[in-house]
């Protein structure tokens, strides 16, 4: 029986295949990323994949007949990312990590596989993209020169597999999945079918060796990880490391953990020896801030489970454009366009012939609309060029009709804010309960006078005459 030749299409962007070529990926939206792959199939029978089959030990068993000895995982002794695994790493398990080319992908997994190797752990670093020599420059940046650390260069999936099975490590590392590939895949280095079968091989041996691996993924111009979408359904754990490069501040996200919670993340400072975890976040964003300048006002976010005070500078300056400028940095773009909106239309402050220009300062990024109130207040602060008072904290989000509305985990952030110095405080109404008995609880029924809840944005904004 001869092979059939079959021309497919497949999409750079998501790994969708249709079998026909069209200008707009049917399942991911993206434009011009279908490729054609022409695949030789030769034909098969059903009789070997179903012995195969029939000579699997595997049985159904009851769930209260399963047993285990615990939770065993390794623990790394780097807070930073023992708390985003939820304890340490998993044995067996595969975590994917993603994050933009020069964040610090490859220098935390270095410091991870140095952590390891110090508590007698073998690690096995397999580098598709540096030689040996280039890892061990990196090593020496870092200060790691450990017996039990081995480095290998190749990009062949099967001969890794192979050492891996030699070697037997404790942890394999897979720096990066987009330069392996696999043979019998009739697909370039780097294409959707080749990422998702070096992935499903490499989960293959991680669940039957029980051997953890790590991989390290490209992430495309939106911030994704590159390859199909299912690369990320097949892992355990999902990590993004971001940040500003401008800017020492790295952010560790737990997009996915089958194994802990995904509201932890880690914060870390970029040094010359490597990525440092870091212990008082609050302390290191507020370390340089000016009270006394116009449009600073520092807000409660929070990081995860963890609150961090950042100083959010406004600046707005008369336009001599048709059209003002408005400028954003670790804040929405779109989220700016509406509180100044609000602003002008709810409490009568115009922005429409002013440049506005909004910094997150430290290189932070705010997610969450907790921020809305201080923000605001900073915006007016500098446009009637009045500093707001010392030691003053706004919390709430805001309404398109000027509302001040509640936002979460409010006790954790006063918390951090009274550990701050911070003593005087504007938070929404709808906190009001909730704020006396977390004071009460902890304390600090005595700091009950020095917090003004409000409903309205133009009751806030008696702080600035």
């Amino acid at each position: 029986m001869s092979s059939k030749v079959h021309t497919k299409y497949i999409c750079s962007n998501c790994g969708a295949e249709t079998l026909k070529w069209m200008g707009r990926c049917p399942q991911c939206g993206e434009w011009n990323t279908l490729e054609e792959r022409v695949e030789t199939m030769a034909p098969k029978s059903l009789g070997p994949s179903l012995s195969a089959n029939l000579q699997s030990n595997a049985k159904p068993q009851k769930l209260s007949a399963i047993h285990f000895n615990g939770d065993k995982r390794i623990l790394l002794h780097m807070n930073e990312v023992d708390r985003p695994l939820g304890g340490g790493i998993v044995k067996g398990s595969v975590i994917l990590w993603g994050g933009e080319p020069g964040i610090g992908k490859s220098t935390l997994i270095l410091q991870i596989c140095h952590a390891m190797a110090s508590q007698g752990e073998s690690v096995l670093y397999c580098s598709g993209e540096e030689s040996e020599i280039q890892v061990k420059l990196r090593a020496e940046r870092l200060h790691v020169n450990d017996e039990n650390c081995y480095i290998y260069a190749g990009s062949s999936i099967d001969g890794i597999l192979q050492e891996a099975e030699n070697l037997k490590p404790s942890m394999l590392v897979i720096d990066s999945i987009q330069t392996m590939y696999i043979s019998g895949v009739d697909s370039p280095m780097g294409s959707p079918a080749q990422i998702r079968d070096c992935t499903s091989a490499l989960v293959r041996f991680a669940k039957r060796t029980n051997i953890s691996v790590m991989i390290v993924g490209h992430v495309t111009k939106e911030g994704n990880l590159a390859g199909p979408r299912i690369l990320e359904h097949m892992v355990d754990v999902v990590f993004y490391l971001e940040g500003d490069r401008s800017y020492q501040f790295r952010v560790l996200r737990t997009v996915k953990n089958r194994f802990g919670s995904t509201a932890e993340s880690g914060l870390f400072v970029m040094e010359g020896n490597g990525l440092k975890g870091i212990e008082d976040p609050s302390k290191y964003m507020l370390r340089n801030r000016s009270e006394s300048a116009p449009g600073s006002m520092v807000v409660a976010c929070m990081e995860g489970l963890r609150p961090v005070l950042v100083e959010m500078q406004a600046l707005t300056v008369h336009s001599v454009l048709a059209i003002p400028r408005r400028i954003a940095a670790g804040y929405d773009y779109n989220r700016m366009i509406i509180l100044l909106a609000v602003l002008e239309k709810r409490v009568r402050i115009p922005f429409s012939t002013d440049d506005v220009y909004l910094n997150v300062a430290g290189g932070f990024r705010v997610r969450e609309t907790a921020a809305d109130l201080g923000i605001a207040l900073a915006l007016v602060s500098v446009k009637k060029d009045i500093p707001l008072p010392g030691g003053l904290m706004a919390l709430g989000e805001i309404g398109l009709t000027g509302e001040v509305m509640p936002v979460s985990k409010i006790g954790p952030r006063l918390k951090e804010a009274v550990k701050m110095k911070f003593d005087r405080f504007l938070l929404p109404e709808g906190n009001r309960e909730e704020v006396t008995d977390f004071c009460k609880s902890h304390g600090l029924t005595g700091m009950l006078d020095s917090m003004v809840f409000i409903r309205h944005l133009s009751e806030a904004l008696e702080y600035i005459r």
